[in-house]
């Protein structure tokens, strides 16, 4: 087994972090999907709520 060296090692992953372009936008649809399942909740048991009057 061949050893890299750590300089190699650290330049490769900097090139494959640099490479990876989804991940902001699977970040931003997961928060999105999260904020409507929130909202969508409460308009829904809201709607539940009775008033004894």
């Amino acid at each position: 087994m061949d050893r890299i060296p750590t300089t190699t090692w650290l330049t490769e992953a900097a090139n494959a972090a640099e490479q990876q372009g989804s991940g902001n936008l699977l970040r931003v649809v997961l928060i999105v999907m999260v904020v409507g399942c929130v909202l969508t909740a409460w308009i829904v048991l809201r709607g539940y709520k009775r008033k004894d009057d």
